[in-house]
């Protein structure tokens, strides 16, 4: 809210999410230090409602202003970025000013760890091994 995000302006509250767990993962394991990834929490929300499409080849700055304007005048609940840390996937943005938003469920939580899923597998020294 504060300071906006990569897409959003300041002073405007918006919570990110992601389409898939994988891509939240990899943005988390992105921005935070090597020594600061425990005692995470995975969350989710289910919500009856598709989100509304940025255009795929749009430049930041299109991105940018569409993200503007999508929250000035609350358009739909979600909105989805391709991600361009995962093209793959998309960051869904939720707009917690949009009249359907007080309806959504509560969110959903797991813990999740780094340490769980990032340590050496155990049969890498096996596929090193061969030919």
């Amino acid at each position: 809210l504060r300071h906006g995000g990569r897409y959003t302006p300041p002073g405007v509250a918006v919570v990110p999410l992601a389409s898939e767990a994988g891509l939240a993962v990899l943005v988390a394991l992105r921005y935070h230090a090597a020594d600061d990834r425990d005692d995470y929490r995975l969350g989710w929300v289910d919500v009856d409602a598709s989100p509304e499409q940025v255009p795929a080849d749009a430049d930041e700055p299109v991105v940018r202003q569409h993200v503007a304007a999508w929250l000035d005048e609350r358009r739909s609940l979600l909105l989805a970025v391709r991600s361009r840390v995962l093209p793959e996937a998309h960051v869904v943005l939720l707009n917690p000013a949009h009249p359907t938003a007080a309806r959504l469920g509560p969110l959903t939580t797991r813990p999740f760890r780094f340490a769980d899923c990032l340590h050496e597998p155990p049969m890498l020294a096996r596929f090193r091994s061969m030919p």
